[in-house]
């Protein structure tokens, strides 16, 4: 039995069309004890021109929120505030997901030289609280990088639902200036450069959304952060981190794949890649 609803959900789902409200198509009818699976409307790829894109999701609600998470993200689908996706594109398999193996990763030559031009900066693990510093940061993101993108008009309430809707753990790391007492309690000092909001999972950490200041991007702050997710990871005993989808070709996305080694989800399960 099939069944239709309207509703707003975040902007993940929703893509370029994210201010208005989709028709949803339930392709899954389960009992009340296991989700339901429910199927976007085709809108553009914000990837690859030309493409249209679907999406499969579920809600992650319920004591078994967290468990459904880890066992959603090992087949390939992300989060996004209280909802798990992954493309459902009927001719396209450009999205591949991708989880760096953190105790045998080894940062490039350039990745090093990444890490010194950021050496003052420490990143302090906290709740995932959302603050106004942060929302400032993440307007100056949203203007540098995705201006006619369907998250640009999101307001400061819009923010706070993508930080605090989560019934999984998550965490937020702000990274900031070291300070004199750093090594005491681990905080940085000054202006905030750069916010990542991320998943703790059974097997790794998953990076849900970062972002920085647009004054501050000859730093490589996005390679930044992925290269301290993979230390705090394995300062954390933790296997993996998953970087979310990596598209071939996308101008976007392609730089996830450099983070070697890697697995990659194909459909016979996660595959290793060395190049």
């Amino acid at each position: 039995m099939q069944s239709r609803l309207t509703g707003r959900l975040p902007r993940a789902i929703l893509g370029r069309s994210g201010s208005n409200p989709l028709s949803l198509e339930a392709v899954t009818q389960h009992s009340r004890n296991t989700p339901q699976f429910y199927l976007t409307a085709p809108s553009p790829c914000p990837y690859l021109p030309g493409h249209e894109e679907r999406k499969v999701f579920t809600h992650l609600v319920g004591e078994r929120a967290a468990e459904l998470n880890d066992l959603l993200t090992h087949g390939g689908f992300r989060r996004s505030q209280s909802i798990a996706y992954r493309p459902a594109c009927e001719t396209c398999r450009a999205c591949v997901s991708v989880r760096v193996l953190v105790d045998e990763f080894e940062p490039s030559r350039s990745m090093r030289r990444v890490q010194q031009r950021n050496d003052d900066l420490i990143g302090d693990l906290r709740a995932a609280v959302p603050t106004s510093e942060q929302y400032s940061v993440f307007r100056s993101y949203l203007d540098l990088r995705h201006r006619d993108g369907g998250m640009a008009d999101m307001t400061v309430l819009d923010y706070a639902m993508m930080v605090e809707d989560s019934h999984v753990e998550t965490r937020i790391v702000e990274y900031r200036r070291r300070g004199p007492d750093s090594s005491i309690n681990g905080r940085g000092a000054g202006e905030l450069l750069a916010v990542a909001l991320t998943d703790v999972l059974g097997d790794g950490l998953s990076m849900v959304y970062s972002y920085f200041d647009a004054d501050h991007r000859f730093r490589s702050l996005g390679t930044f952060m992925i290269l301290d997710h993979i230390a705090r990871a394995k300062r954390m005993g933790l296997p993996y981190v998953y970087l979310g989808y990596w598209v071939q070709g996308s101008r976007k996305m392609d730089y996830k794949g450099r983070f070697l080694p890697q697995q990659r989800l194909a459909s016979d399960g996660w595959k290793r890649f060395e190049t």
